[in-house]
């Protein structure tokens, strides 16, 4: 490891540790503090409970009595059913308030003298109703005036009181408690988050000096990786490509060259008969023939001597064109490129002046739309792909209507060109799209000559070119051809 990498890495460790201890102590405490919030918060419900148990034990009293003496009064049982119903909730509330009051103990010390009162006053409510029921009125107005219902009635508001106050202080601590547990919190999180963004503000500082470091080792292999899947299925496509061309060339290279083979073959053994007829007519050393003899030797002499040479002759003449054409496109793939800046206005008013003569003369026109103004490229082949696309538009324009021919010069994406050779002359079928090409192999009514290579050379250019060419046609409506090309062919050249 080196200096530079160990410096780093010991750094590193020390930011996250100094981090990590940063980032326990705030959960440490804010785990500290949420719980005291719980209990805090749980305190405050108990205080709550406690003061709404002991208001609703005083309202049944205070029920029970209104119940009580509206029976005094008016002696009708229908007072009796909210007296009652109101004892009932004196005893759960009662019960109720002296479980909520364990644990408490300057409550919890009253209970005994609360249960006593409640008692009293529930003894003094009953025996004032069973008096009033068995026709004591007298005896139960002089109870109740004794007032003796009304001090224990106090003393248990009083006590009361004193639980409902003594919750409500404990309710405000508690709140207080609360509100002051939140603003720790506040202060730990903050002062906390200071911290971690201080030590991720450091990691980070030491992290960018570190990558500033490796990118600026790696940026040509990072450069090279992010296209590499797509060389890399460029490439596969290519080969795959180019294999089923080889599998196509080989063909009909078999096959156009067989033929020529097999005239050469047929009238071989013309001329082997021929021989024979004209070696008995020569060798006969003044022998007696027969007419049958003399007229296939003059036969073979006059007709089939000079057909067979001459058939031999075109079939050869013809192998050595063929083989020349393959010459011709095997030799594309050798000759050196040499890359140089091509202005292309320029090179395609040339291209047009040297087919401008056979344009007007079926009052046509050229119209060049150039707006790439310049390219890097190999200047002979994209000068011979340019002439070869203009001799077709004119060998191939339509006979009832003048050749007008459009050439496009426009960019494609970041580092391609795009030049459409567009002509409304015969179009092309469909299923010869791709046909036309191949080697030897032409589209169409056959009424030029031809041996069907030119645009097979003009792929090959392209190709080696780093580009590609394709049509779009319709029979009768003219022919677009697409030639897509590296703007800078030196790139590519180097890599």
């Amino acid at each position: 490891m080196s200096a530079t990498n160990a410096s780093f890495a010991r750094t590193t460790l020390l930011m996250l540790l100094v981090g990590a201890t940063v980032l326990l102590g705030i959960i440490l405490s804010s785990l500290w503090l949420v719980d005291r919030t719980r209990t805090t918060f749980d305190y405050i419900i108990e205080e709550r409970d406690i003061r709404r148990a002991a208001a609703d034990l005083l309202q049944n009293l205070v029920d029970s009595e209104t119940g009580q003496r509206g029976y005094l009064i008016t002696r009708q049982e229908s007072f009796l059913e909210p007296y009652r119903l109101a004892l009932d909730d004196v005893q759960r509330n009662l019960a109720r308030v002296e479980t909520l009051v364990k644990g408490r103990p300057i409550k919890e010390e009253r209970i005994p003298e609360l249960k006593r009162l409640v008692e009293q006053k529930v003894a003094e409510m009953a025996r004032s109703v069973e008096l009033t029921r068995n026709g004591q009125q007298l005896e139960a107005a002089e109870l109740v005036q004794t007032e003796f219902g009304r001090k224990v009635m106090d003393e248990i508001r009083a006590t009361l009181d004193f639980f409902k106050e003594q919750s409500d202080l404990n309710v405000q601590r508690g709140v207080a408690e609360q509100i002051e547990s939140s603003s720790q919190l506040q202060w730990f999180t903050i002062g906390g988050g200071i911290a971690i963004i201080a030590v991720m503000s450091g990691a980070i500082f030491i992290v960018t000096q570190h990558v500033r470091e490796l990118s600026r080792a790696r940026r040509e292999v990072e450069l090279l990786n992010d296209s590499l899947e797509e060389r890399v299925n460029e490439r596969t496509e290519d080969l795959m490509q180019a294999n089923q061309e080889i599998q196509r060339f080989a063909y009909i290279v078999t096959h156009d060259l067989r033929a020529p083979l097999v005239n050469v073959m047929g009238f071989t053994s013309e001329l082997d008969t021929s021989l024979k007829a004209l070696q008995a007519y020569v060798l006969a050393d003044g022998g007696q023939l027969t007419e049958d003899q003399i007229r296939e030797a003059r036969l073979a002499a006059s007709e089939d001597l000079p057909e067979a040479i001459g058939f031999i002759r075109s079939s050869t003449k013809k192998m050595d064109g063929l083989i020349n054409a393959i010459l011709k496109i095997s030799r594309d793939g050798k000759r050196q490129l040499k890359p140089e800046s091509i202005e292309m206005k320029p090179l395609l008013e040339t291209t047009s002046a040297s087919v401008h003569h056979q344009i007007a003369e079926s009052d046509g026109k050229v119209q060049l739309d150039v707006r790439v103004p310049m390219i890097n490229t190999d200047r002979l082949s994209l000068e011979q792909i340019l002439g070869n696309l203009f001799d077709n538009a004119v060998k191939y324009k339509h006979s009832e209507r003048p050749l007008n021919l459009s050439v496009r010069v426009l960019p494609e994406g970041r580092n391609m060109v795009r030049i459409e050779v567009e002509d409304n002359g015969r179009g092309i079928a469909d299923e010869d799209h791709e046909r036309i090409f191949e080697l030897f192999r032409r589209s169409g009514q056959q009424d030029k000559t031809g041996e069907g290579i030119g645009l097979a050379h003009v792929r090959s250019l392209a190709r080696n070119l780093g580009g590609e060419i394709t049509v779009r046609s319709q029979m009768g409506s003219g022919s677009t051809f697409v030639l897509r090309l590296p703007s800078d062919l030196s790139r590519i050249v180097r890599s």
